[in-house]
């Protein structure tokens, strides 16, 4: 069973003053698609914070997958996409560009999205966008193919082919 954690990036969360639908959202997503969510938390929007977090996950071979959600548009504290970049050691763009082109079929808007993905030693790092609606279909979007990746990351499948 592959295991995920799952880290919402949130200032106004953190304080209490709004609930973390979200992140409800992914490990709904994640437990129906047979993912065991092992690690769920609520963070601030803080660079650091967020980017300590996903390395110790990592490092600690504690999830085979990492999803984010929140802090990946253009707020000022929107710093999810560059603390998943400054702890990852090989990018993943073609997931976020997935994800970009799923949403635009919604709204342009989509194209506003800032995600970035990633691998850390043999865990995958996926940010997803902040809202409900879009992080299901996002995360639906994509789920599949991820599981695919994850399996050949941890060794338990060959390359694509």
């Amino acid at each position: 069973m592959r295991r995920a954690a799952v880290i919402t990036s949130s200032d106004s969360g953190f304080r209490g003053e709004r609930e973390d639908v979200s992140g409800q959202v992914i490990c709904e997503i994640l437990e129906r698609e047979g993912y065991q969510v092992v690690y769920q938390n609520l963070l601030p929007d803080e660079r650091e914070l967020l980017a300590a977090e996903m390395a110790r996950i990592a490092d600690e071979d504690l999830a085979d997958l990492i999803l984010t959600t929140g802090g990946t548009g253009f707020s000022p504290r929107d710093f999810t996409p560059e603390a998943t970049q400054d702890i990852c050691q090989r990018m993943v763009p073609g997931i976020p560009e997935a994800m970009r082109a799923c949403s635009m079929q919604v709204t342009k808007r989509g194209m506003l999205s800032r995600q970035a993905a990633g691998i850390r030693n043999r865990t995958l790092i996926v940010n997803l966008p902040g809202s409900p609606k879009a992080v299901r279909e996002c995360l639906e979007y994509v789920i599949g193919a991820l599981g695919h990746g994850i399996d050949i990351l941890r060794g338990d499948a060959g390359n694509c082919g």
